[in-house]
């Protein structure tokens, strides 16, 4: 049986604040140790705390979401999802590679950019993904960036991980550029990134490329995410999209987006 762990969502309203800002306690013997959301380096050292608080707790169902709306649209598209070579970025502790594992897959590799996801994947998934990069996506090396391309990526997932900072539009973009022309992007974004009056440059670079000629959208739907501290539901869009051009290097410079 997973350990399980002592959590404490604090007492006061956290409505005001972003995801990212959020803060929770954990009590180890006599120590408390505040942790925000996204602290993951040490939240991914815990084994079971990821799941416990964001899956057991705030009741998140982005994974299966996504990787259900994924095969839905890759089946009524006939294309066999058994074949697909999936770049699953900000892979974390692989819950999302397990599932798409499950899917059975042809090659499914992961990457984030902190080493306590991989050994936290490697601890609690082994064996879920055939290649594991712990690499920053903003600033890849070149020998890396042909390691990757060798893989002949043809479907990107992304769950949970875009936006707050955590995936810049630069990263995002260069996992893009790995994709096939006609391949597949599967990923999920909190519903304001959408909203005109969001005018960061994680938001402004998704309703470009969304809108653009570089992807052809299958399907786009909102649903709950998760709950928040206080119970409220927090909605995302998931969206499914074919590559149906290869985008120009200079996408992100045309358009003005920036982290």
């Amino acid at each position: 049986m997973p350990h399980r762990h002592r959590i404490q969502f604090p007492p006061h309203d956290a409505n005001n604040l972003e995801q990212d800002e959020v803060t929770f306690q954990l009590v180890e013997g006599d120590r408390r140790l505040e942790l925000r959301f996204h602290d993951y380096d040490q939240i991914y050292l815990r084994p079971g705390l990821y799941e416990q608080v964001f899956y057991d707790r705030l009741k998140c169902t982005s994974p299966k979401k996504v990787g259900e709306l994924l095969k839905r649209t890759l089946d009524g598209s006939e294309q066999n999802f058994t074949e697909m070579r999936v770049l699953d970025l900000g892979a974390g502790n692989g819950m999302m590679g397990e599932l798409l594992k499950a899917y059975g897959v042809a090659r499914l590799i992961g990457a984030d950019i902190i080493p306590e996801a991989k050994d936290a994947c490697y601890r609690d998934r082994p064996g879920v993904y055939d290649e594991y990069y712990v690499a920053d996506f903003t600033n890849l090396k070149p020998e890396l960036a042909e390691e990757i391309s060798d893989w002949s990526i043809d479907c990107l997932t992304s769950v949970a991980a875009l936006g707050f900072g955590d995936i810049p539009p630069e990263a995002f973009f260069q996992s893009l550029q790995f994709v096939a022309k006609g391949g597949w992007v599967a990923f999920n974004i909190k519903e304001t990134f959408l909203d005109r009056s969001d005018s960061s440059g994680f938001s402004r670079f998704i309703r470009e490329l969304i809108f653009s000629k570089y992807l052809d959208i299958h399907h786009i739907e909102r649903y709950r995410h998760r709950l928040s501290m206080e119970g409220t539901p927090l909605y995302y869009f998931a969206l499914v999209a074919q590559k149906t051009a290869d985008i120009p290097t200079d996408f992100l410079e045309v358009n003005e987006i920036g982290s």
